[in-house]
C-alpha cells in the first residue's frame, strides 16, 4: 500500500524540523528556541508545538531519530555477532565524525554547566539510552550462547569505549581523528576483534586482518 500525501507530507515536515534543530545545536548549543527551529524549518512555533508539545520533547524526537539509525544494525537477522557488531561499530563511528555532530558535541560541552538539567536530559536520552539499547542486544547474545556470560550493561560500557577509542579526545583537542572510511573500518575490526577475544565463547580462532600502516601524524 502506498502512503497517503498526508502521511508523506507530515514526514516530510517532520524531517525538515529535525534538520533544523540538528542545524541549529551546532549553532547555538543549548540555547536553540523554537522561535529558531520554525524558522529555521520553514514552520509556525504553534505547529511545531502542536506536533510535538514542548521543546524537551523536540529534543527527544530528534535524539530517538538518530538512536535508531545508530543502533539499526543490531536489528539484523543475519549474521553472527561479529558482523552485526562490526556494522554497529562503523556507524557509530561515522556517525561521531560528522563535522555537525564534532562542532555540536564541542558546544554542548562548554555550555554543559550553564545548562546542566538540560545537558542531564540529552545525556539520559542520548548517550545511556544507546548504551541500554546495546546491553539488551549483549544480554541476548550471552543468552543465545554467542557471548561469554558478564554484565550486559558493563559491557556495553567497555564496548562504547573501545569503539570510540581517543576520537572523543582528538576531537576535543581539534587534532586529526579517524575521518575516513578506510580509517575507521580497520579501527572498528580491531575493537570488535579484541572485544570478541574477551567475551567469545567460541575457541576457533577470528579473522585474521591485514595489517595496515598509517602516517604516525594520523591515527
Amino acid at each position: 500500500m502506498q502512503p497517503s500525501s498526508a502521511s508523506s507530507s507530515a514526514s516530510l515536515r517532520r524531517q525538515r524540523v529535525h534538520d533544523a534543530v540538528r542545524e541549529l545545536m551546532a549553532e547555538q548549543g543549548f540555547r536553540v528556541s523554537m522561535d529558531a527551529v520554525a524558522a529555521r524549518a520553514g514552520c509556525s512555533k504553534q505547529t511545531l508545538y502542536a506536533h510535538f508539545g514542548s521543546k524537551q520533547e523536540l529534543m527527544r524526537s530528534v535524539m530517538q531519530e538518530h538512536l535508531d539509525m545508530a543502533t539499526a544494525s543490531l536489528d539484523g537477522k543475519t549474521g553472527g555477532p561479529r558482523t552485526i557488531l562490526l556494522g554497529f561499530a562503523m556507524e557509530h563511528l561515522q556517525r561521531l565524525s560528522e563535522p555537525s555532530i564534532v562542532a555540536t558535541r564541542q558546544l554542548l560541552s562548554a555550555e554543559a554547566s550553564q545548562f546542566p538539567e538540560e545537558a542531564r536530559t540529552l545525556f539520559r536520552d542520548g548517550y545511556e539510552t544507546l548504551q541500554q539499547r546495546l546491553a539488551e542486544w549483549l544480554r541476548l547474545a550471552m543468552r543465545r550462547g554467542q557471548l561469554r556470560h558478564d554484565d550486559p550493561h558493563y559491557t556495553a560500557e567497555l564496548l562504547l569505549g573501545m569503539i570510540v577509542g581517543q576520537d572523543f579526545e582528538r576531537q576535543r583537542f581539534a587534532v586529526p581523528h579517524r575521518d575516513s572510511e578506510d580509517r575507521r573500518r580497520h579501527w572498528a575490526e580491531f575493537a570488535i576483534d579484541a572485544f570478541l577475544r574477551a567475551f567469545s565463547v567460541d575457541t576457533s580462532p577470528l579473522p585474521t586482518r591485514p595489517q595496515t600502516i598509517f602516517p604516525t601524524s594520523r591515527p
